[in-house]
């Protein structure tokens, strides 16, 4: 397979993350749990950028550390997902979203739609 269609398989695995943080936008849905579905939805696009430059994403979940290997700036709010990706769901929290649901939804979603539209440039 090409990378643009290994692409589209990751790709299909942050849409379906995406559609998990449409529908739990609802205050009482913890924000832990919202967190860590939305850090894997950017962990998952970090590693799809990757194998768009036809490389294989390494198996490690530190966002900035993706992002670096991606080649992406990303929004840091984004970046503040990380905690999410282990801390909050092995500690006590609280562990607050570091902006509103809406907001990080909306950021993921351009970050998405870039990548997605990388991929039908490619195919």
């Amino acid at each position: 397979m090409s990378p643009a269609e290994d692409a589209q398989l990751l790709i299909a695995i942050v849409q379906r993350h995406m559609r998990s943080l449409r529908v739990s936008l609802d205050p009482s849905y913890p924000d832990e749990d919202w967190g860590f579905t939305a850090q894997q939805a950017l962990e998952k696009l970090l590693k799809t950028w990757i194998v768009l430059s036809d490389r294989l994403p390494p198996r490690i979940h530190d966002l900035a550390d993706l992002a670096e290997l991606a080649e992406k700036r990303l929004e840091p709010k984004l970046l503040e997902l990380q905690v999410f990706a282990v801390e909050a769901r092995y500690e006590e929290g609280p562990f607050p979203l570091p902006a509103s649901r809406q907001y990080l939804l909306a950021a993921l979603e351009v970050q998405l739609q870039l990548c997605v539209a990388e991929i039908q440039q490619k195919l």
